[in-house]
C-alpha cells in the first residue's frame, strides 16, 4: 500500500477577547485583517464566570486579549479569573499555542517583598497563567522589568515610549525646549532613553510613599534643567493620580514653563480624573491599554491608540518573526 503524502495543515491565527477592553481587541483584529473569534462569556447569579469557544479552535494559534482595570461592573480579579478560564477552555479545546495578550499586566506593582510576610503577587499571576496553559505572554510597559523573570516561557515586552516620542516630536516638543522628568528613581533608565528620543535633558523626582497611592516629593535631581522648559513627566501608569499631581506641583514650583505628563496605562481610579482636572498639569497623554470613558475624560487628557503596536507584535509572533525588530531592538528599556 502506497504511503499517503504528509499533510501539513495551514497555520491559523485566532484572536479572541475577554470583556475588559473589547474595543481595543476589535481594532487589533481590523489591523490584522481577521475577525475576533466568537466566545460566549457569562457571569452567573452566584458570581461564577463561564467561557466557551463557539467554533473549533483545534490546532489554532490563539491570542487572548485581556487588560486589567475595573470597568463594566467587573473588577481586576474578575478579569483575571475570566482570562484563566478562557485559557483553560482553549487548552482543552486543543489549541496549538496560547498567547495571553495583556496590555496591562495585573498586580505588576506587587513585584517584590517590601515588608515581612508580604506576597509577591506578580509572580503568583505568572504561576497561575502557566498552570492554566499559557505558552507565551505579550504585555506593555511593565511596572518593573523583573516581572519578566517570573515566567519560564517567552515574554514579549512592548513599550509605548516611541509612540509618545513621535507625538511630542509632531508637537515640536524636542531638544532644549523640553526636559523629561522621571516620575521616580525606579524609572530613571527608561526616562533616560525617552529623553534621548527627544534630544532633551533629564531630571528625576525624589519622593517617598508613606502609604499606597500617596506620594510626598522632597527633591528634584537636575532641578536647574526644569526651569523655563516644558517638563514632560514620564510614568508607566496613572492610578489615583496622587503621585502624578504631587510631582507636577513640585516641577511647576521648580520653574517649569509648562507641565505635561505621559503614561501608558490610564487606570484612573477615583478621584484621578478630578485631580487631573484641578491640577497644574497642562496636558496628559495616555494610551488605551485600558478603556477610558470619553464622556468623563477631561479636555486635557489625550488618548493615543495602542492597537498598532499590539497588532504588529501579534503578527510577528504568528509568523515567527523578530519582535524586537519592531523597536529596532530598543524595547528592553529596563
Amino acid at each position: 500500500m502506497q504511503d499517503l503524502p504528509a499533510f501539513v495543515a495551514p497555520k491559523r491565527l485566532l484572536l479572541v477577547t475577554g470583556r475588559s477592553n473589547p474595543e481595543l481587541a476589535q481594532r487589533i483584529a481590523v489591523r490584522l485583517g481577521v475577525s475576533c473569534g466568537n466566545v460566549t462569556l457569562r457571569t452567573f447569579a452566584s458570581g461564577e464566570l463561564y467561557a466557551r469557544y463557539d467554533e473549533s479552535i483545534r490546532g489554532a494559534d490563539v491570542f487572548i486579549v485581556q487588560s486589567f482595570a475595573p470597568s463594566g461592573g467587573m473588577s481586576i480579579n474578575d478579569y483575571l479569573v475570566e482570562l484563566l478560564i478562557m485559557v483553560d477552555a482553549a487548552h482543552l479545546g486543543s489549541a496549538k499555542r496560547i498567547t495571553a495578550v495583556l496590555p496591562l499586566y495585573p498586580y505588576a506593582r506587587q513585584d517584590k517583598k517590601g515588608k515581612p510576610r508580604e506576597p509577591i503577587s506578580a509572580r503568583l499571576v505568572a504561576t497561575l497563567l502557566k498552570a492554566a496553559g499559557v505558552n507565551r505572554v505579550l504585555t506593555m510597559d511593565l511596572h518593573a522589568g523583573q516581572v519578566q523573570g517570573f515566567f519560564d516561557g517567552p515574554v514579549d515586552h512592548m513599550t509605548a515610549l516611541p509612540m509618545f516620542a513621535q507625538y511630542f516630536r509632531d508637537q515640536g516638543l524636542t531638544g532644549n525646549a523640553v526636559c523629561v522628568v522621571s516620575a521616580d528613581t525606579g524609572r530613571t533608565k527608561l526616562a533616560k532613553k525617552f529623553a534621548e528620543m527627544l534630544g532633551a535633558p533629564l531630571a528625576i523626582v525624589l519622593k517617598d510613599r508613606p502609604q499606597p497611592n500617596v506620594a510626598e516629593v522632597f527633591d528634584i535631581i537636575g532641578v536647574e534643567k526644569v526651569r523655563d522648559r516644558v517638563a514632560i513627566i514620564s510614568d508607566d501608569m496613572i492610578d489615583t493620580a496622587s503621585t502624578l499631581c504631587a510631582g507636577a506641583e513640585a516641577v511647576r514650583r521648580a520653574g517649569a514653563a509648562r507641565v505635561i505628563a505621559c503614561a501608558t496605562h490610564p487606570i484612573f481610579s477615583e478621584p484621578a480624573l478630578e485631580r487631573i482636572e484641578a491640577s497644574v498639569l497642562d496636558q496628559v497623554i495616555v494610551s488605551d491599554t485600558v478603556p477610558v470613558d470619553p464622556l468623563r475624560k477631561p479636555q486635557k487628557v489625550t488618548v493615543l491608540p495602542a492597537d498598532g503596536i499590539l497588532a504588529q507584535t501579534i503578527d510577528n509572533i504568528f509568523r515567527e518573526g523578530s519582535v524586537s525588530d519592531i523597536f529596532g531592538g530598543e524595547n528592553q528599556l529596563f
